[in-house]
């Protein structure tokens, strides 16, 4: 007996160590593979910016290219960089707050409709759309000052996209939509009876919103805010198609001046310059970090609700005109000028005898053109597939357990945040030249696989934390209490209630890869072109035209791809 007891004894501790093992193992995994993606560009990048030499070269190190940031023009340069970026952020996120509530919690008419169109453009690569405003708010030929003049005889024009209100316009054209698209998901998840108990005890709609549906929505609200500044930050196409024509940089075109534009490229002065970038996205981390701790929002409870929408009254169709404008402005516009665009002989010049299908053609027989496009599908999949399935399991560890290194996990899964696209491409661009020549990486596909989940990883892991935030407990612990194993309560709670937040984060995934130029300007090689950067060539080579077909054929993509993924969702939340 006291033998048999011994052994009982050893496996029981046997189990315990293993369980134990089991516990670290699955955070070390984590964490070795965000280090390969995060870490790793950002310690290369810290060397290259001590580095005298370019990348793959020998040289020495010295602090020359951090000496270079202390003058006026560079200083002047992260000035503009965040005052463009706060300015778009907090009109993006105003205009995006109210469309969110209006479609997902009102009673207006056409809501359908109007999610796909509102979120539309932020599925449009943004170059796309900066040349469909730079066709129309060019100060010459513009066809917003055309019409302008012709109607009023005005000799000066309307609009000047070459500004600072230029470039903010341009970035809340993508930044809108993309705000949208995050935050409808949260206010559809939010239970309507905390709004209806408000009204309930007299306040009127408009407290309501402020006092209840506002400070609910603050996790998401303040997520989204800190993706749109960074957004801003790394904005590449915006400052480069209408500020640097009017003598405006900002950190990233600085960049790539610095590397590309320079007879002798820069490569210390430009990876110094992204560390200070770095320190700011860090200081805003730690500000959001600080404003939710040991705040609760769960909003997505064990009790049934039926999400019946606000009755706005006589403000419904003022409310509907709102949103109609929005969609006007911000996706008709630019979509009809690249239409025209992409049917007419030469840019500017429209009449029927100058309608053309030539660029159409030209495109469809072109091999760079089916090249991109296949290579960017690959990459479109495969990335947002394994970004998201990492995302998951990253929010999951550090929202719904107490496994060990999960805080560790938290951190370097922001990393890539305090990076912009350009600065993340550089850090790679070292990364792959220090690899063994064995390591065959750099100038393939696997290196923009790489950059992009690495600038994807944040994005899905907030919009996964944001929905495992606002998944009660109670739900879990109700599962488990009858019977249900883990992985079923996993299956069967955790997982069918956030699909709708896995499938919005993979679309946004995909869509980011889809669009993504600046850190595939610097990574791609010939043969593994991506269609952003064929297309930034051919407008550099004077094609608009054919930009303009290949920017049609995108639409159409986005257009069918984009219903598919709302049908989806909505048939889900309505079988639910």
């Amino acid at each position: 007996m006291a033998m048999q007891a011994l052994s009982i004894g050893a496996t029981a501790r046997g189990n315990l160590r293993l369980g134990r093992l089991g516990r670290l193992a699955a955070p070390l995994v984590l964490v070795v593979i965000l280090a390969a993606l995060t870490v790793y560009p950002i310690g290369t990048l810290l060397y290259g910016s001590l580095s005298t030499r370019p990348p793959g070269e020998t040289g020495t190190f010295d602090l020359s290219g951090y000496a270079a940031l202390f003058n006026l023009r560079t200083l002047g340069i992260l000035a503009t960089t965040a005052t463009i970026s706060l300015v778009k952020t907090v009109l993006s996120l105003v205009l995006a707050v109210l469309l969110a509530w209006a479609v997902s919690r009102t009673d207006i008419p056409g809501k359908t409709m109007l999610e796909l169109l509102i979120g539309l453009p932020f599925f449009i690569p943004p170059i796309l759309t900066a040349m469909g405003w730079a066709m129309l708010g060019n100060p010459t030929a513009g066809s917003i000052n055309q019409v302008w003049q012709a109607l009023t005889g005005a000799s000066w024009p309307l609009v000047n996209v070459y500004s600072y209100g230029g470039v903010v316009w341009h970035m809340m054209q993508f930044t809108v939509p993309f705000a949208f698209i995050l935050l409808i998901e949260a206010f559809r998840a939010m239970d309507p009876s905390l709004e209806e108990s408000s009204r309930t005890c007299g306040a009127g709609v408009l407290r309501t919103f402020r006092t209840i549906t506002l400070a609910l929505m603050l996790p998401a609200i303040s997520s989204v805010a800190i993706l749109s500044v960074i957004g801003g930050i790394e904005a590449f196409e915006s400052p480069l198609f209408f500020g640097v024509p009017a003598g405006i940089h900002v950190v990233t075109t600085e960049i790539y001046d610095s590397i590309n534009n320079r007879a002798t490229p820069n490569y210390q002065y430009a990876a110094a310059l992204s560390f200070a970038i770095v320190l700011l996205m860090a200081l805003m981390v730690a500000w959001q970090w600080r404003l939710l701790r040991g705040r609760s929002f769960q909003t997505v409870s064990g009790k049934a609700f039926a999400p019946r929408p606000v009755a706005l009254g006589a403000w419904r169709w003022p409310v509907f005109a709102f949103c109609v404008a929005n969609v006007v402005v911000f996706t008709c516009l630019p979509v009809l000028q690249l239409v025209v665009s992409s049917f007419s002989r030469y840019y500017g010049f429209y009449s029927v005898d100058m309608l053309t299908l030539s660029h159409y053609r030209d495109v469809l027989h072109s091999d760079l053109f089916w090249r991109s496009a296949s290579n960017t599908a690959r990459l479109g999949f495969i990335g947002a597939t394994l970004t998201m399935i990492l995302g998951s399991i990253i929010a999951y560890v550090v929202v719904r357990t107490r496994l060990p290194l999960r805080h560790l996990i938290d951190l370097i899964a922001w990393l890539p945040w305090m990076m912009p696209g350009m600065v993340l491409g550089l850090g790679f661009l070292w990364g792959f030249a220090l690899l063994p020549h064995s390591i065959g990486i750099y100038g393939t596909l696997w290196a923009l696989l790489l950059a992009y989940m690495s600038l994807g990883t944040p994005l899905g892991v907030r919009t996964m934390s944001t929905a495992f935030m606002q998944l009660s407990y109670d739900l879990e612990e109700s599962s488990r209490v009858h019977g249900a194993s883990w992985l079923r309560t996993f299956g069967k709670i955790v997982l069918a209630l956030t699909l709708p937040s896995f499938s919005v984060g993979w679309v946004l995934t995909f869509f980011m890869i889809f669009r993504e130029l600046s850190a595939s300007i610097l990574l791609y090689s010939v043969g593994n072109e991506v269609l952003p950067v064929t297309v930034l060539r051919l407008w550099e080579e004077g094609k608009a035209e054919d930009v303009s077909a290949v920017a049609v054929m995108m639409l159409i993509v986005v257009l069918v791809f984009r219903g598919l993924h709302l049908l989806i969702v909505n048939r889900w939340v309505a079988a639910k």
